[in-house]
């Protein structure tokens, strides 16, 4: 918990590095916090298991690379496998083109769904295409949401202390990696 001068009326709750962190107005009393920290933990856990009941388990992360492959890339891209992987620092998704098996880092768990989709559709483009050529990217634009998610990983990244690698914003900016490092 940490009170603050600034903040008047708004309570905020995150999670960082494992631990709760609930923000309130220093002039709370001690029971308009207690009931604040308690309202504020009980949301959170519920988003977050609203969150881990949508593409929880490695069977649905399959099966929802099925349906965002057919929606945006015709069907063509079809992985053997996708899973999560708990040990992806630096990267948001990797991709092996040769045994068509794609990997998203455990950090986009309690992300958004569509930035979680556009990894997704990233690492599925590279099931066609390995590089991150023109041919890529427009792959990769065929996602509807695909700049809104960038900014929201480039976000994430700088919020973290991350390097930001300038990247490709459109089809045209072709051979340089995306922000967030996605492979």
């Amino acid at each position: 918990m940490r009170r603050s001068a600034r903040r008047r009326r708004t309570v905020t709750a995150y999670r960082e590095h494992g631990r709760t962190v609930v923000l309130i107005p220093a002039a709370f009393t001690a029971a308009e916090e207690r009931r604040w920290v308690d309202q504020m933990v009980a949301k959170l856990q519920t988003r977050e298991e609203r969150r881990r009941r949508t593409l929880g388990s490695d069977d649905e992360l399959m099966a929802r690379a099925g349906e965002l492959s057919a929606a945006h890339l015709d069907g063509r891209a079809v992985p053997v496998s996708v899973r999560w992987v708990e040990n992806q620092n630096r990267r948001w998704g990797s991709c092996t083109p040769a045994d068509r098996t794609i990997r998203l880092s455990g950090r986009l768990r309690g992300m958004p769904e569509f930035v979680v989709d556009y990894v997704l559709v990233h690492e599925l483009a590279h099931l066609l295409e390995p590089t991150h050529n023109a041919h890529f990217w427009s792959l990769v634009h065929a996602y509807p949401r695909a700049e809104r998610a960038l900014g929201f990983l480039e976000g994430v990244e700088f919020g973290s202390g991350g390097s930001l690698p300038a990247g490709p914003r459109s089809a045209d900016d072709a051979d340089e990696l995306e922000p967030g490092a996605v492979e």
